[in-house]
């Protein structure tokens, strides 16, 4: 079973976050801000990891803990892909939430990018800010070593999109590391290492 922890204890934050990929357990994520636990929440359920996220503030920062706990789960991510050897490597998702249509797609293969394109108008979604959402999205990229591309394809309410573009996210990701049977020793690059 594929599986990684990180630790990140610093003057500002003190995270932890443990991840399962081969093990949809029930998630338990606890940040303090109500709807960055419903999204991860979402990314756990969709991406069908078990994963535990403790994150609390020293400094009482939210940018702080926001930005920190995505750097730990991306990094989580990393620990539980090993070599990412016999991964499919790729994923593309597509989904819709009422008003919503939010696209998101993925290449696992260690090259950290993000181009977030949601255009959110609105200054807070719930008691997050939105201006969060794609540091978020980007420092996870930058961490688990991933290309991530997330585009708002339709839609104006702002939950709707944040909350789409997590799921997508999360079913873009399971589709590229999960295993690809006839291939389980391989890497899925030319170059025949990522």
């Amino acid at each position: 079973m594929r599986s990684g922890a990180a630790r990140r204890t610093t003057a500002e934050t003190d995270i932890s976050v443990d991840l399962l990929l081969d093990d949809p357990s029930t998630p338990v994520v606890e940040t303090g801000i109500a709807m960055f636990d419903h999204l991860l929440l979402a990314f756990a359920f969709h991406a069908r990891i078990g994963c535990h996220i403790q994150a609390r503030t020293i400094d009482g920062i939210r940018h702080h803990l926001v930005e920190d706990t995505a750097i730990a789960f991306g990094q989580a991510l990393d620990g539980a892909l090993g070599d990412r050897r016999g991964i499919v490597r790729y994923g593309e998702s597509t989904i819709p939430m009422d008003d919503a249509l939010v696209r998101a797609v993925v290449d696992i293969g260690g090259r950290p990018w993000s181009r977030i394109a949601l255009d959110l108008t609105h200054e807070r979604v719930e008691d997050l800010e939105t201006v969060f959402v794609a540091h978020v999205f980007a420092s996870f990229a930058q961490h688990a070593l991933l290309a991530l591309h997330v585009d708002r394809l339709a839609g104006d309410d702002p939950h709707h999109l944040v909350e789409a573009a997590f799921k997508a996210a999360a079913r873009a990701c399971a589709q590229a590391w999960a295993i690809a049977p006839a291939a389980s020793t391989l890497i899925a690059s030319t170059k025949g290492r990522f």
